[in-house]
């Protein structure tokens, strides 16, 4: 039998470990911490001292500006939910209603740009790209202080969501490219917890705000779109210089960090590392179920999770706070939420699974549900209680999902292409849920939990189906026999349909 044939992805020939051939480094010995790495141990040990010392040199470059930049992605998406409560809703005269529909209408630009962005992404570099981007979103995020209409309103909201998909599949796509499999989750829970962290922040940041309505003939809700629009601005100027591209051409690590980078992922991937755009790896994203299953997945999701993020300012209102308060009141919500989705992700990659991780957090999000519906009459405090418990898991979802098909889709086209048809369809769910939190439901928003509670619930049995079908591949290919694996070996461009590559279940 083939020696690769071992259920996990063969390691590379000895000459690919050879730096003297062809390192330029002057001065680079044999005898460095990264050949002893090479020689003596296992090329994707994360535990090796050569690899933490590299790896911690990449987190600290691309780690925290991703957060911020997706910190100030989320801050601007979602701080309309703040701008309503600061008096947007009055004083554009908008119809019962239709605040809902500019909620939603931020995903149709959203899902229209995401897959084109993507492979833009990998043709100019993340360095230039999600710069050029994030000036866009910008700009669009500070005009809509002069908005004097609902129709306003909505085309303010179309241009946002088309600016921020050019970076919205990007991170997770970016992070597959530097890190190995049972790296990924912990880095995309970091990066997602950005998320709440710009929850928690925004609301401190209106409660702020609120205090400067008037000053300078702006209402209160004017000026949370320009100050919050502002370090989007800035933030791109110091993105263009801080970001790096791809490992290969790293300036940030020595040619010896970048060589043993490179080839750590390359291991990872085994027989999926295709490298080179290809169309037949592009339109193979289109042909592979898991990318499908884990659309829908996405998408079941993202109903409750859009409606829920958008809406806190207005569902913490509902529990008798002032306006005021309640901008500062979101804040402990969001930071017990972060340390939630912290913990799941360091777990996910510590035991290489993911599945029963999902189900986990989609289960403690659907009790929170339950108990705001249950709550819904009960203390202050109960129902706020209530409210931590369902954001947690919530928000705790996302990196360990969407570090499943990073970590399952071979071939970086493919893989590229398949993030942004997940992360797109899922955002159709995304303009539902903008529907869900009506002003006919408030304060107690039963409908809407409800509602919410019922598609986690069609998700959580998705999820389980996507671990038990990747359970049985994963079986399936240990059983081959020498002759089955020769066939179904025998072709190229085969990424992860190759019988040699494992799935994370």
């Amino acid at each position: 039998m083939d020696h690769t044939h071992t259920g996990r992805p063969p390691r590379l020939p000895d000459s690919l470990y050879d730096e003297k051939k062809n390192d330029p480094d002057e001065g680079f010995r044999s005898t460095t911490p990264i050949d002893m790495v090479d020689a003596e141990s296992d090329i994707l040990d994360p535990m090796s001292d050569e690899i933490k010392r590299i790896r911690w040199k990449v987190d600290k470059r691309l780690i925290p500006m991703l957060a911020l930049i997706y910190l100030c992605s989320y801050l601007d998406r979602a701080n309309i939910g703040n701008a309503k409560v600061a008096g947007m809703e009055t004083d554009l005269q908008i119809k019962p209603g239709h605040f809902n529909n500019a909620l939603s209408i931020f995903y149709v630009g959203y899902i229209l740009g995401e897959i084109p962005a993507n492979m833009a992404l990998k043709k100019i570099g993340p360095r230039l790209w999600i710069p050029l981007v994030m000036l866009a979103w910008g700009g669009i995020m500070i005009s809509m202080a002069a908005i004097k209409n609902e129709n306003g309103l909505y085309a303010g909201r179309f241009f946002l969501g088309l600016a921020e998909s050019g970076f919205a599949p990007g991170p997770m796509f970016v992070i597959s490219m530097w890190y190995i499999r049972q790296e990924q989750a912990i880095r995309a829970g970091l990066f997602f917890s950005a998320a709440t962290v710009a929850g928690a922040f925004g609301g401190i940041l209106a409660y702020g705000i609120a205090h400067m309505d008037g000053l300078s003939g702006l209402r209160g809700w004017q000026w949370i779109f320009i100050i919050e629009g502002l370090p989007t601005i800035i933030l791109c100027i110091v993105a263009f210089f801080v970001l790096p591209d791809f490992p290969a051409t790293a300036t940030f690590l020595t040619s010896a960090e970048r060589n043993l980078t490179m080839k750590r992922l390359q291991a990872d991937a085994g027989p999926a590392n295709e490298t080179e755009f290809t169309w037949d790896q592009f339109w193979a994203a289109f042909k592979d179920w898991k990318v499908y299953l884990h659309m829908l997945i996405g998408f079941f999701h993202a109903v409750p999770h859009a409606a829920l993020g958008l809406s806190i300012p207005s569902i913490v209102e509902g529990f008798n706070f002032d306006h005021v308060t309640t901008q500062i009141m979101t804040a402990p919500v969001y930071v017990i939420a972060c340390l939630f989705t912290l913990a799941m992700a360091h777990s996910s990659d510590k035991k290489k699974e993911r599945g029963y991780h999902a189900t986990v957090t989609i289960l403690v999000s659907m009790i929170g549900y339950l108990l705001l519906v249950f709550t819904r009459n009960a203390s202050t405090a109960a129902r706020y209680v209530s409210l931590i418990v369902c954001t947690s898991g919530n928000f705790a979802f996302t990196p360990v999902a969407l570090s499943w098909p990073s970590a399952n889709i071979g071939g970086h086209t493919k893989r590229g292409v398949a993030l942004a048809m997940i992360i797109s369809f899922a955002q159709i769910g995304s303009a539902i849920g903008g529907q869900l939190y009506r002003d006919d439901d408030a304060p107690t928003y039963k409908r809407g939990h409800l509602m919410s509670f019922g598609s986690l619930a069609v998700g959580l049995l998705l999820v389980l189906l996507m671990k038990m079908m990747l359970l049985k591949e994963n079986n399936r290919r240990e059983k081959l026999t020498p002759e089955q694996f020769a066939k179904e070996s025998g072709q190229a461009g085969l990424a992860d349909r190759h019988p040699d590559f494992r799935y994370y279940s």
